[in-house]
């Protein structure tokens, strides 16, 4: 295991097939910091080029996920000619995190508010325990939300649900977020890392190629964005790819396919 230890920005672990980046600051329910922002982005570039890895498992230290972005930050970045660095440096991140490559889960070890929501939600899966609670301040805050923020929002957890997160600043425990498609799973505590450990080994041993050019198509089409003649490209192409040659060799023969 191998990790990236600067103290309060994220730290990134790798074991096997499998990267793990914690939010590191649990004083302050990891609240998010500039230098945070930074670290995020250059931690995804380095999984993504590593080809050994096969999947991201996003989590926090100490007992919340995040409390968001740092407020304080927002202020004094929206100073001036900074207006448009506040909120967009975090929304580059996110982005960035739902379009990563490889399948994402984020290990909800507890609370997550704020724009933290929005994080956990560009992840491909979410595992919380019944103690996790959400909620979404903007409408407190006088905050109107960036554009991809709420398009997220909008679909994966439908309309209706968007506009009570978002225009109530309502909290909601875990159960809820599991009902609304917020949680993929809910789990007791103690079986947390178990949950996470099993559908990250299931997403680690499945065909990397096939599984990246179908995420990307999901997302485009939850955005209504689809390039069709690319995911049409990237399906011939699965066709006559390797993968799809020790996929079929290993269901003959009765074996896991190594991909």
């Amino acid at each position: 295991m191998h990790a990236h230890a600067e103290a309060g920005v994220p730290l990134l672990e790798t074991t096997g097939a499998r990267a793990t980046i914690r939010l590191n600051r649990p004083r302050h329910l990891n609240r998010l910091q500039p230098e945070d922002l930074d670290a995020l982005l250059k931690l995804f570039d380095r999984i993504e080029a590593d080809s050994s890895l096969r999947v991201l498992v996003l989590t926090g230290s100490g007992r919340a996920f995040s409390a968001g972005y740092d407020l304080g930050s927002i202020a004094e970045r929206a100073k001036g000619e900074q207006e448009q660095t506040a909120g967009s440096a975090f929304e580059v991140v996110v982005n960035r995190l739902e379009d990563l490559a490889l399948p994402t889960i984020c290990r909800l070890n507890g609370g997550v508010y704020g724009g933290s929501t929005d994080l956990a939600l560009a992840c491909d899966f979410r595992i919380g325990t019944e103690a996790c609670e959400m909620f979404m301040p903007a409408a407190r805050l006088g905050l109107h939300y960036y554009k991809s923020g709420i398009k997220r929002y909008v679909s994966r957890l439908g309309v209706d649900n968007a506009k009570r997160l978002f225009l109530t600043a309502e909290r909601i425990g875990a159960p809820e977020m599991l009902r609304i498609g917020y949680l993929t799973t809910m789990v007791p505590t103690e079986r947390l890392d178990e949950e996470v450990d099993r559908l990250a080994t299931l997403l680690a041993g499945n065909a990397p190629v096939a599984m990246r050019g179908m995420k990307r198509t999901i997302n485009e089409f939850a955005r209504g964005e689809l390039d069709e003649r690319a995911a049409d490209r990237r399906h011939r192409d699965s066709m006559h790819g390797s993968e799809i040659k020790e996929g079929i060799r290993a269901f003959a023969e009765k074996r896991p396919p190594k991909f």
